[in-house]
C-alpha cells in the first residue's frame, strides 16, 4: 500500500527540502510544487512533495495516522 502524508517544511534550499511528519524528519524534493515555502504544508509520497495541504487536513490526517499506530500498539501488546 501506497500513502501520501503530510508534513511541514522546516528547511528549504532550492528544491530539497527537510520536512517533518509528526516529529519524523527526512529530505524530500519539491520539484512537483513549486509554490511551497518554509512553513508549508505538503503531501509526500515517494520522497516527492506532490501537493499543499492545509492545516486541518493535515491535522486530521496526523490524527487517523496515531489512531491506527495506537491499535497496532494494543495489539502488540495482547500478543505477548
Amino acid at each position: 500500500m501506497c500513502l501520501a502524508v503530510p508534513a511541514r517544511i522546516i528547511e528549504l534550499d532550492k528544491d530539497v527540502a527537510v520536512v517533518d511528519a509528526m516529529g519524523n524528519r527526512f529530505r524530500a524534493k519539491t520539484t512537483l510544487v513549486p509554490e511551497a515555502k518554509i512553513g508549508s504544508l505538503v503531501l509526500i509520497h515517494a520522497g516527492f512533495a506532490i501537493s499543499l495541504v492545509d492545516e486541518e487536513e493535515a491535522r486530521k490526517t496526523w490524527e487517523i495516522i496515531e489512531q491506527i499506530n495506537d491499535l497496532r500498539d494494543e495489539s502488540n501488546d495482547t500478543s505477548q
